[in-house]
């Protein structure tokens, strides 16, 4: 695997390794051995996937406050999405600042998500489904959620929104 930081101290793009043949391809998509050699969190409590119907469907922005904390993993393993993330590290001289690439089936590209960061999507496709290794339980005490167009990040998304819950239609903009 190939870890590039992104402009976002702690967040990393990561690419994996194809090696390929008449037949298709085989990659390792996680080792917590290289994991640790990168100094990331390589600890996983659970594995998630998120499905969506729609192009043009938006999760987010969530993130789980401490002691409940998580780091992610995320990879899109059929169509394509937007990640985004938002660093909420009030030490983090990239405190407010966020982060978006395009992951898809076909990149080979994942997001390292440490703790202290929102994260949300886009859908760029019909189809889409998304794997996350996550590090921490779910806990609804500390599920916390910010509003898609919160001002004070000004996140340019590639697309219209087509679709979002209520939930996510239902947070408040980003307060500490």
């Amino acid at each position: 695997m190939h870890f590039e930081e992104t402009i976002l101290k702690g967040a990393y793009q990561i690419k994996y390794n194809k090696i390929g043949d008449e037949r298709g391809f085989f990659t390792r998509t996680f080792c917590q051995r290289e994991f640790q050699e990168h100094g990331l969190t390589a600890n996983v409590a659970q594995g998630n996937l998120s499905f969506s119907k729609k192009s043009g469907t938006f999760r987010g922005f969530h993130y789980q406050v401490a002691p409940h904390q998580e780091t992610k993993l995320v990879q899109c393993i059929q169509g394509s999405i937007f990640d985004i993330i938002i660093d909420l590290r009030t030490e983090s001289p990239t405190f407010k600042k966020w982060y978006g690439t395009e992951l898809s089936a076909i990149n080979g590209t994942m997001l390292y998500v440490p703790k202290g960061f929102a994260h949300g999507f886009i859908t760029l496709e019909d189809d889409t489904l998304v794997s996350y290794l996550v590090s921490e339980f779910y806990s609804p005490t500390s599920e916390r959620g910010i509003k898609w167009d919160d001002p004070q990040f000004g996140i340019q998304l590639p697309i219209p929104i087509s679709v979002i819950s209520e939930k996510d239609l239902s947070h408040a903009y980003f307060e500490l």
